[in-house]
């Protein structure tokens, strides 16, 4: 994978682009791919942004997220684009496989592939450009860092501040996290110095919900949730049967895990939902415990040092199972 740099001389010359985030793509995921897609487009170039899988609907409010194609929902009008397109860029994923049921196809592609993204371990022989920083706060922090390395600046709107603001304060938790860094604060004062409306973006991210939701959350809080003071853990399970019960759709469980990182002690949060294909796996950490090693060796999966997420294609009791092994073998992490 070569230096993203090489691509800037090529920036002004107008081609065929499509930008492509992970499966079920989250806050900055599409802001990251937004933002882009805007950018892009000030620049000249035709672009469009298509998602292997939907999203959460309180993403919509996004500009240009109505222009997102759905690779599931529109396999052959996507597969055209993809089919026309002379880059590819391959935003908040770090190997070809996040992209679910798009994975054959992107392999098959034999245009330009850039990668910007901020997971460890990137596969880095999928890619022909691109940049990789684990240390970075989100990929819409290094959108942003792209914009201005470029040197186009000049290009950034509204909009796309708009989007680059929700993709970092979704992902810093806001500005919680320890990637939280004061790059990441001198890109917020940037945006707001050039006129952002912080409130609107955090309503839109915050305040946004059907009241199923926080019922929702509430029975789990009190029904779903295990507290293992022994390990400094907390474990939450949801059954199919609580998703179809309170009418969860895609988006809906997004944040969850962190609530019982409130609980003071607690070193190591996981949930794990029991979706129709498939268990999903969450996790949370705060301080010296790593999640990406731990989901990792345990559940298929990687991140973040402090966030991280797995899969199980076991039953939920028995994906519990294993969870509850995992957790006795790091005890002494855990203490």
């Amino acid at each position: 994978m070569k230096p993203i740099a090489e691509i800037f001389p090529q920036l002004t010359v107008a081609k065929r682009v499509v930008i492509v985030p992970h499966q079920k793509p989250d806050a900055d995921a599409m802001g990251a791919s937004l933002a882009m897609m805007h950018f892009l487009r000030k620049l000249g170039h035709n672009v469009h942004v298509i998602s292997p899988t939907n999203w959460a609907a309180w993403l919509n409010w996004m500009p240009g997220c109505s222009e997102v194609i759905d690779y599931d929902m529109l396999k052959e009008k996507a597969e055209k684009i993809l089919d026309e397109a002379e880059w590819i860029f391959c935003l908040d994923f770090n190997a070809i496989y996040r992209t679910k049921n798009m994975t054959e196809k992107m392999n098959q592609l034999v245009c330009t592939k850039i990668l910007i993204d901020h997971h460890q371990q990137p596969d880095e022989n999928s890619f022909d450009y691109g940049i990789s920083q684990a240390e970075k706060s989100s990929t819409s922090e290094l959108v942003y860092d792209f914009i201005y390395a470029s040197g186009h600046s000049d290009k950034i709107t509204p909009g796309i501040m708009e989007c680059l603001y929700a993709g970092v304060v979704a992902d810093t938790g806001s500005f919680r996290f320890s990637s939280t860094t004061a790059d990441v604060h001198r890109l917020v004062a940037d945006l707001k110095q050039r006129g952002l409306e912080h409130m609107r973006v955090h309503n839109e991210l915050f305040d946004n919900f059907l009241e199923n939701r926080m019922r929702f959350i509430g029975h789990v809080l009190l029904n779903r949730m295990q507290v293992f003071y022994e390990y400094n853990t907390v474990l939450l399970t949801i059954p199919k049967a609580d998703l179809l019960k309170y009418g969860i759709k895609t988006g809906d469980t997004e944040g969850l895990v962190n609530y019982p990182q409130s609980i003071s002690g607690i070193k190591l949060v996981a949930i794990v939902i029991d979706r129709d294909e498939e268990r999903k796996w969450s996790f949370r950490s705060k301080g010296e415990f790593d999640c990406n090693a731990f989901a990792k060796k345990y559940f298929e999966g990687g991140g973040h040092f402090n966030a991280s997420g797995g899969r199980s294609s076991l039953s939920l009791e028995e994906t519990v199972k294993d969870f509850h092994r995992a957790m006795k073998e790091n005890k002494h992490l855990l203490q």
